[in-house]
């Protein structure tokens, strides 16, 4: 079965990148691919709206915020910064996360808007 979120996350994507897809190589496309099926997930996708907009947030704070264990809302985090979505900073004992690039703000935007 073809998960819903994923697909419209595709959908978005190929209107707003339509022309620019004739550019890219199967390479770009495999880590697009990539990046897309670790956002394909509804809390990946809170987490990344609680990141919209150039906030940075900790574990601690965005755990409490999805109400998920620690440990869990640190495994998503992982994932979402080992493809790429997210980057961090380190300040003393906090890591902070945010979005990597402004344009998958658009993209969350986008898919906001096709659910």
């Amino acid at each position: 079965m073809i998960n819903v979120r994923y697909l419209y996350i595709c959908i978005c994507l190929f209107y707003y990148y339509r022309m620019k897809v004739k550019e890219l190589n199967s390479e770009l496309l495999i880590g697009a691919a990539s990046m897309l099926k670790a956002i394909a997930h509804p809390k990946r996708l809170a987490i990344l709206n609680y990141l919209d907009g150039g906030k940075k947030l900790s574990v601690t704070e965005l755990h409490n915020l999805l109400d998920l264990e620690q440990s869990t809302t640190s495994h998503h985090l992982g994932i979402l910064k080992d493809k790429g979505v997210l980057g961090a900073n380190r300040e003393g004992k906090n890591t902070y996360y945010y979005i990597k690039h402004d344009s998958l703000s658009r993209i969350i935007e986008c898919v906001s808007r096709c659910i």
